[in-house]
């Protein structure tokens, strides 16, 4: 069965779906804390987790939530509160980090470093985006427990965190798949607040990082950095965004090295990333905001005149981030409900908008014997979305740039795709140079461009126009040529046809629930 509704070309239409699944994942049984874990098939169900419901999906959410908000997107005001009032509740116990309650009815008494990262997102998004005081004072309180009990050579205070406080602490491998991943809100939370504390311990994370796990040469081993995927991926974004606040050009070319390098032995050329680096694991088992977190640091390389990340960032969006959603649930069947449990109510209806852990092929990866969305997933791939619309067009010092090919319209540019059309045409709505990304597959490399009087110049991967008119579209003659290329996975090459960064068939070993055509 092939997919209906498989979007590859509308950002914004991702976005607006994803927030609605954002708004149904809330547990009627259990004072609406969301759910985490996720089932479509077989046996259809959303269910608590131990260890990640209140600790971890409010922050991936709200994260996403209000992002979108910031850019225009209408979202459910009413799961705002409610992801508030989970995240707040695991902050409710015993020490200002973020637990979970072993059972429904239970105490908080677990935590998992994991979760620290999810935490600070949600107090970020908290105090940036809805101005809340509680959210700042638990964000400070958080960030000196943290500094109490943990430092960088010793780690953890395990025995005080559990005889003191009385709370399980869950082993999660290494830094980096633990304490490491909080960079990243760290470095948000200070741009909304201005906290001093939160950027010292982002520093201080970093450079454990870049002492231990992110070396300079680029490397990646599963011991090093532990077998969860995300982890590596999100703490590289991480580190691209501190670079980023700081100008730290040595740092940044850190995280270019790591990219350009280490990474490959988790990706592939769509950006998929296998969900765990583990000997054993499932091959073609991929995880959404893996991909998510390569993309945002696509972009971050890409203004930092690593121009050749834009081209990356496209086809990542149009070959696998964009189709991996879940638009089509007609094949999700609702499952008997005879106690009326709210884990098995209207399950399809809910996961419409998910993200999950596909193949590059679609939602059933081969050989495995369950299909899953689970509902962090969602916040993850949505948050990145909403970053992937901001930087699609933007104006700074040098004038309007146009970095990625969809459709988009802002108060200062309209761009309309030749993936949608049938040529790339800009037009201007306020005065400035103008900066237009050539991908590397365009042949001509330098397209002929009608609408303008002057000839434009061409600067590294960009056409220049120094004084183009306001209101005169720019029409330019790109070609979407067709491709081929091989996805080198561990047990099997998966072959790939493109038009332009756009997959149109790919091979599928059989499978169903394929987002394209079977290459013959």
């Amino acid at each position: 069965m092939k997919l209906r509704d498989v979007n590859t070309t509308d950002i914004g239409s991702a976005i607006r779906a994803g927030c609605q699944t954002m708004a149904s994942v809330f547990n009627a049984d259990d004072n609406d804390v969301p759910f985490f874990g996720s089932q479509v098939w077989p046996d259809p169900h959303l269910a608590f987790s131990s260890v990640h419901s209140e600790s971890h999906v409010p922050g991936r959410h709200l994260n996403a939530l209000l992002t979108a908000e910031s850019l225009g997107f209408a979202i459910d005001e009413e799961a705002v509160e409610k992801h508030a009032r989970a995240a707040f509740f695991s902050y409710g116990g015993p020490l200002a980090l973020p637990l979970n309650r072993e059972r429904i009815d239970g105490p908080l008494e677990n935590f998992r470093p994991h979760n620290v990262r999810e935490g600070f997102h949600a107090l970020y998004a908290l105090a940036h985006f809805r101005d809340s005081e509680r959210a700042r004072e638990v964000a400070e309180a958080s960030i000196a427990a943290i500094n109490r009990l943990w430092d960088p050579d010793r780690g953890w205070v395990e025995d005080r965190i559990a005889r003191v406080h009385g709370i399980n602490f869950h082993h999660q491998g290494t830094f980096i798949t633990g304490l490491g991943r909080a960079i990243g809100p760290l470095v948000k939370y200070y741009r909304a607040t201005g906290s001093g504390a939160a950027l010292e311990l982002a520093v201080l994370l970093k450079e454990k990082a870049v002492e231990e796990y992110f070396l300079a040469d680029g490397s990646y081993d599963t011991d090093r950095f532990g077998e969860h995927t995300h982890s590596t991926t999100c703490v590289m974004s991480s580190l691209a965004q501190l670079a980023d606040l700081l100008t730290d050009a040595p740092l940044m070319e850190r995280v270019h090295s790591f990219y350009s390098r280490g990474l490959w032995e988790i990706r592939d050329e769509l950006g998929w990333v296998i969900e765990s680096s583990a000997p054993d694991a499932p091959p073609d088992r991929g995880e959404a905001n893996n991909t998510g977190d390569i993309l945002e640091t696509a972009l971050i390389l890409g203004r930092w005149c690593y121009t050749e990340a834009y081209d990356d960032a496209e086809r990542i969006l149009r070959g696998h981030l964009l189709p991996s959603q879940l638009r089509d649930i007609s094949w999700i069947e609702d499952p008997a409900n005879p106690t009326g449990e709210d884990g098995r109510r209207d399950v399809a209806k809910r996961h419409w908008g998910g993200f999950g852990s596909p193949a590059p092929y679609g939602h059933h990866p081969v050989g495995l014997p369950r299909i899953a969305f689970n509902m962090d997933i969602v916040g993850g791939a949505v948050a990145s979305l909403c970053e992937a619309y901001r930087e699609a067009t933007r104006r700074d010092a040098s004038g309007h740039r146009v970095d990625l090919l969809f459709d988009h319209e802002t108060d200062q540019i309209k761009v309309d795709s030749p993936y949608t059309g049938p040529e790339l045409v800009v037009t201007l709505k306020q005065p400035g140079p103008l900066f237009v990304r050539i991908p590397a597959w365009a042949d001509p490399p330098d397209p002929v461009v009608t609408g303008c009087a002057e000839r434009p110049l061409r600067t590294g991967r960009y056409l220049l126009f120094a004084n183009p008119s306001v209101g005169t579209p720019l029409t330019f003659r790109l070609k979407l040529p067709a491709s081929e290329l091989s996805l080198r996975h561990r047990t099997r090459d998966i072959r790939v046809r493109l038009r332009g960064d756009e997959v149109v068939a790919m091979d599928n070993f059989g499978q169903g629930l394929t987002y394209f055509d079977a290459l013959a």
